[in-house]
């Protein structure tokens, strides 16, 4: 953000045409001494001139009130000088007397005072002048940066992303970090990004939640570590739509200004954004309702002229579980649609976020499924005319990986896989089956009969009873008798394939197979 040297001891005495020379070395100062910076230059022979004098200024004498004194005399002076925040006095020599007192030099030597020669030929006004001249370019140079600082924000912000190319340029300004955080606190926009490690990153995250919980539009400042940060809110009070972070302390008028224009901005954009969203959101309502009738015409003339086109097929049908994704997933999956035209659609709907990719560039969905922690069910590959069933194989595949860690994504081939009497595996299925051979078990419980495990190996045996005899390790008219008492308790006709079926389907839903 520095565009020049600011008037400082260091500049001033840099000044070979003052002749300038320095009576005490800088390693002998307070560090950073002599690049305080100077708000003005005064002369004065006062004995005692610090009712007359302000903070950040450097003092000129030519020691005409210092005939006579003696050390003390000389400690006090400067320590008054001191406490009154004097950055350095200039000794005007050969004027009254040769040379710098020697006892003027020690107390500025004790007090950590900078102290400079002014030689004869150097008038004091040339040296006040030097450092006006000096103020006076700094100020120059600061408006003209903001002017331009300015002038190519308001460029970048008729870019299509008009949004994130003004901060990336805000950034770029001041030289510094700038994140943008959405209503719910995350952060959506960071210029350079990955610059915050991750803990100031997570401290900044809960200030900035801090900050919009309270609901008030304001400005606020704070350091983590030794990092300051300044934040602004976006939007209005009671109705915040942000809060734009910034990686610096205290800025000056020029630098406030640049920043207040950026505010003005972001917030209208964000204002703006809404509506669109909001409109952007009804239009992909309608592409995907489009969609669902196998039909892609419709839906591929108004992706081609609004999102690029839709993803080639053969493509991939997603949906994603419920309630739907917040706003700031919203709002990452626009950008990937902005980054890569035509490689991804997406619609909210009321059972989540329905999603197509091409059937080669599935990263997105894992990406999603991590970043946001939401499951998603994932068809096999299809075109667009068998749309509808897609998205019910989508919606299969959700609901089967319902068992699997949040965040993870479900394809319907590896469901398919898993044979159809898995799908069962639900509560629903499991009571049914329960109830369906409760008369087997208690009877196991009561009787001592293993009817359950007798049923189990006779039908994995094809029915066949000297087969399950062998596998039991009893006699053929064993099993025979305990299949006859089955179908008197559960009262059905296990001669029968419909009555086989459903006690082989309950049986593996309830229990386990039988080792």
């Amino acid at each position: 953000m520095a565009v020049m040297d600011a008037p400082t001891l260091r500049a001033l005495l840099a000044r070979r045409d003052l002749h300038l020379t320095p009576a005490i070395a800088e390693e002998n100062l307070t560090e950073g001494a002599w690049d305080a910076p100077i708000r003005w230059v005064h002369n004065s022979d006062l004995t005692d001139p610090t009712p007359f004098l302000s903070d950040g200024l450097v003092l000129l004498t030519t020691g005409t009130q210092m005939a006579g004194w003696q050390r003390r005399s000389f400690e006090e002076y400067v320590h008054r000088l001191s406490v009154r925040g004097v950055v350095a006095l200039g000794f005007g020599t050969e004027v009254v007397r040769d040379g710098i007192p020697p006892m003027l030099v020690a107390a500025c030597r004790t007090t950590r005072m900078s102290l400079f020669e002014v030689p004869y030929r150097t008038p004091f006004i040339a040296v006040a002048r030097a450092n006006a001249e000096a103020i006076a370019a700094e100020t120059f140079a600061r408006r003209s940066w903001a002017l331009a600082a300015q002038r190519a924000i308001s460029l970048a912000a008729l870019r299509p992303n008009g949004l994130t190319a003004t901060l990336a340029e805000l950034a770029r300004q001041l030289e510094t970090w700038v994140g943008l955080f959405d209503p719910a606190g995350s952060l959506v926009n960071e210029h350079p990004a990955g610059a915050l490690d991750a803990a100031t990153r997570t401290a900044l995250g809960e200030e900035v939640g801090r900050v919009l919980r309270r609901g008030a539009r304001a400005g606020s400042s704070l350091h983590l570590g030794d990092t300051p940060f300044t934040l602004q809110t976006l939007g209005r009070g009671g109705h915040l739509r942000g809060v734009i972070a910034i990686a610096a302390g205290a800025l000056d008028q020029e630098g406030r200004g640049v920043v207040t224009a950026v505010i003005a901005m972001a917030g209208l954009a964000l204002e703006q954004n809404e509506g669109l969203q909001r409109a952007r959101a009804l239009l992909r309502t309608g592409v995907l309702q489009s969609l669902l009738s196998d039909d892609a015409s419709l839906a591929e003339r108004i992706a081609e002229q609004m999102w690029g086109g839709m993803p080639p097929a053969p493509v991939l049908v997603a949906v994603t579980d419920a309630p739907a994704l917040t706003d700031a997933a919203i709002e990452w999956l626009e950008l990937r649609v902005d980054e890569t035209p035509g490689t991804l659609f997406f619609a909210r709907t009321d059972e989540g976020v329905v999603l197509v990719v091409p059937e080669d560039r599935d990263q997105v969905l894992d990406d999603l499924a991590e970043t946001f922690g939401t499951r998603i069910g994932v068809s096999s590959g299809t075109g667009y005319d068998q749309f509808s069933r897609a998205l019910g194989q989508a919606r299969v595949a959700r609901t089967r990986g319902g068992t699997f860690t949040v965040g993870a994504v479900t394809r319907f081939a590896d469901v398919a896989a898993s044979g159809i009497l898995s799908a069962l595996g639900n509560d629903a299925g499991r009571s049914l089956a329960r109830a369906a051979i409760e008369p087997l078990r208690r009877n196991d419980e009561e009787e001592g009969t293993a009817l359950v495990e007798t049923l189990h190996t006779w039908l994995e045996q094809d029915a066949r009873y000297d087969a399950a005899a062998e596998v039991l390790g009893v006699h053929r008219h064993t099993v025979r008798a305990r299949v006859a008492l089955a179908q008197r308790l559960l009262g059905v006709d296990l001669g029968t394939f419909p009555a086989r079926a459903e006690l082989w389907a309950a049986l593996q839903v309830d229990s386990p197979p039988v080792e």
